[in-house]
C-alpha cells in the first residue's frame, strides 16, 4: 500500500517524483496485439462506437475507421478490439462526507471489479486528504476485494491530487508494460475538492498526455435529486466539481455520471459494458517536425456514417518535435 500525503510541500514532492521518468511507449500493428511491437511513438486512441439508439457496435474492421489529427487523415498502424486486456483503476472518495455510504459504494465497486475478464487487471485507490494506492494493478481478485474492504470515511477531499497520482502512476506503468492494454480510471466522489494543492488544469493537462479514459461519477444525495426534480426546466448553475468532472470525462473520451447511491451499481455496470465494447487504434502522426502544442483528434466511421465514434479530444505534444504518445 502506498500513501501520498496531500499537503502544500508534500504534494509538490509527490508531483516531482512522479514526473521524474517517462518510459518508452509500446506500440503494435495489425489485428493481433502480439503481431508487432515497436518503441516508436504512436498515438493510441480508445474508441467507443454507438448507433443512433446508443447500442454499442463491436464488429467493425480497420477499414471502417478514418482517424484525423488537426484535420489531416492519418495512417492507422494498430487496431485491436475486444481481445485486448483491460486495466481498471477504481478511485473511491473516503472523506468524512462519505460516512454512511461506504458499504453501498464498496458493494457497487466490487460488482464493477467482478466484471474483469481473464488477463484483465484491477487497482484500488482511496482518497481523503491523503491519496492511498490500496492495491496496485493485479489480477488477484481476492486482493482487490480486501482492498475495497479497507475503506473508512474520514478527513477532507483531495480529488485533484487523487486523479493526478492515478494518472501519473498507472499511466507510466502501462507505458512500460510489454503488452498492449486498454486503461480505464473510474473515479467516484460526492463533493468538491477541499484538500489538493494540484489544480484541475494540471489534472486535465496530464490526462491529455497519458491518454487514459477517465469515467467520472459524482455521487448525488437524495435531497439534491429531489431539488433537481422540483426545478426541472429551470436554468441552473453547475457546481465547480460537476463542471470539472464532466470536462475531464469528455476530454478523455469517457462519460460523466451523477447518480444517487441507489443508482450506483447500474452506473458501474454501464461503464463495464462500454469498456468491454471499445476499440484500440494507434497511429504515428504524419508530421513529426512540429513544435509543442495540443493536437486535435477525430475518428469517423466511413462505411456507416450513421454511427457515432467517441474518443479523446486530442493529446498534448510537449516534446518539441516527436508526437507525445499514450498507450493502454
Amino acid at each position: 500500500m502506498r500513501t501520498f500525503i496531500v499537503r502544500a510541500c508534500g504534494a509538490m514532492v509527490v508531483a516531482a517524483a512522479l514526473l521524474a521518468a517517462e518510459p518508452d511507449v509500446t506500440a503494435a500493428s495489425g489485428q493481433s496485439a502480439g503481431a508487432f511491437r515497436s518503441r516508436t511513438s504512436l498515438v493510441s486512441l480508445t474508441v467507443t462506437v454507438q448507433d443512433p439508439s446508443a447500442r454499442y457496435i463491436t464488429d467493425l474492421q480497420p477499414a471502417d475507421f478514418a482517424v484525423y489529427e488537426d484535420g489531416v487523415r492519418q495512417s492507422v498502424q494498430f487496431f485491436g478490439a475486444d481481445a485486448l486486456p483491460v486495466d481498471l483503476i477504481v478511485l473511491l472518495d473516503s472523506s468524512a462526507s462519505m460516512e454512511g455510504k461506504v458499504e453501498a459504494v464498496r458493494g457497487a465497486a466490487q460488482a464493477f471489479l467482478d466484471t474483469l475478464r481473464p488477463g484483465d487487471r484491477g487497482a484500488v485507490v482511496a482518497f481523503n486528504q491523503r491519496v492511498t494506492v490500496v492495491q496496485p494493478l493485479t489480477d488477484d481478485r481476492a486482493a482487490l476485494t480486501r482492498a475495497l474492504g479497507s475503506a473508512r470515511a474520514s478527513g477532507n477531499t483531495a480529488l485533484h491530487a487523487a486523479l493526478y497520482v492515478a494518472l501519473k502512476q498507472f499511466g507510466a506503468a502501462v507505458k512500460s508494460d510489454d503488452s498492449i492494454r486498454r486503461q480505464t480510471i473510474a473515479v467516484l466522489s460526492d463533493g468538491e475538492d477541499t484538500a489538493s494543492v494540484v489544480k484541475f488544469d494540471d489534472v486535465l493537462s496530464l490526462a491529455r498526455q497519458t491518454g487514459v479514459n477517465v469515467y467520472t461519477v459524482r455521487l448525488r444525495s437524495d435531497a439534491e435529486d429531489e431539488r433537481r426534480r422540483a426545478l426541472a426546466g429551470v436554468p441552473q448553475f453547475f457546481a465547480e466539481s460537476e463542471f470539472e468532472m464532466k470536462t475531464l470525462a469528455r476530454e478523455t473520451g469517457a462519460l460523466a455520471f451523477a447518480p444517487t447511491l441507489a443508482q450506483l451499481r447500474r452506473v458501474y455496470s454501464s461503464i463495464a459494458q462500454e469498456v468491454a465494447s471499445q476499440y484500440s487504434i494507434g497511429y504515428q502522426p504524419s508530421s513529426q517536425a512540429r513544435g509543442a502544442g495540443f493536437r486535435r483528434v477525430a475518428v469517423r466511421i466511413l462505411t456507416r456514417p450513421e454511427l457515432r465514434a467517441r474518443t479523446r479530444s486530442g493529446y498534448s505534444d510537449d516534446s518539441g518535435g516527436a508526437a507525445a504518445a499514450a498507450t493502454r
